[in-house]
């Protein structure tokens, strides 16, 4: 099932499954998110929570229990419930369950809220805490936007001149060794070598936007304004690119298992609630 919300510039298109973005098209039917062919990569925008990136050994120990969460967390494979659309806007949610407790043991609600105004979409996140003790958690966003020309026709431009440090995976961890980008006035030129060793993880970034630029044209800007860490990802000939605003990222070998003790892990207190959002302008 899928609910669709519009205006008079956007059509945006939400998957229950997931409360994932699944299209987003201009009324002049240009489309800006990945088609999800599976031969490359069969999703579009996916939610990670209650994790970012990957567990050392895909576990962590609380209360003397050892837990089992898979890659990006459980949200992205589970069927959301709409709670509220108007024509531009819908409120998707998820609660904790019997499920979700086996692997995550926090009750928890996820709310997303999708809201479309002028060239805008807005994507807020909004985390509430219903158990009784604090709940260790990330969250973060996986937008892949479609790119149907040439690869390399394409640059990111970040909104400010920064030294772009980023760090690389090894076995799906983040490691110790970094790279930095060379950027030329805050440009990077798309080509597939940037991502022979997987996703360009960047934990702090001055910059809160970067601009997709097609033919040296402008053509989308990502906003993120207190979103600490990105992942900026594609595979190897896909026709996408993922701009990824993260509250969190995977694990190093260093890590203790411990999510209270992890790298980029928010912990919200008790009847608590964190909110969130990023957004996606059409240019």
């Amino acid at each position: 099932m899928t609910t669709l919300i519009k205006n008079s510039n956007l059509t945006a298109e939400i998957k229950h499954f997931g409360a994932e973005l699944i299209s987003l098209k201009t009324n002049h039917d240009r489309e800006y998110i990945w088609e999800g062919n599976p031969v490359f990569w069969g999703k579009h925008a996916p939610v990670l929570f209650p994790i970012v990136g990957t567990l050392k050994n895909n576990s962590f120990h609380y209360n003397a229990m050892e837990y089992h969460l898979s890659r990006h967390g459980f949200a992205r494979d589970m069927e959301f419930e709409l709670i509220n659309a108007t024509e531009n806007s819908a409120v998707f949610s998820l609660h904790s369950s019997e499920e979700t407790l086996k692997v995550y043991p926090f009750e928890f609600e996820l709310q997303i809220i999708y809201t479309l105004n002028e060239n805008n979409l807005s994507i807020a996140y909004k985390v509430s805490n219903n158990g009784n003790t604090a709940m260790p958690f990330s969250i973060g966003a996986h937008p892949a936007f479609a790119l149907p020309n040439q690869f390399e026709s394409y640059a990111i431009a970040f909104e400010k001149e920064e030294p772009l440090k980023y760090y690389l995976l090894e076995d799906d961890l983040i490691s110790n060794k970094t790279k930095k980008l060379d950027v030329l006035n805050k440009y990077i030129p798309l080509t597939y070598e940037l991502f022979e060793n997987d996703a360009l993880i960047f934990k702090t970034l001055k910059s809160n936007s970067l601009t997709i630029l097609e033919n040296k044209n402008p053509i989308l800007k990502i906003h993120f304004d207190d979103f600490p860490s990105l992942g900026i990802w594609t595979k190897i000939n896909a026709a996408f690119i993922c701009i990824e605003p993260w509250f969190g990222y995977s694990d190093t070998n260093e890590s203790s298992e411990n999510l209270f003790e992890k790298e980029g892990i928010q912990i919200l207190e008790t009847k608590e609630t964190f909110q969130s959002k990023y957004s996606i302008e059409i240019l």
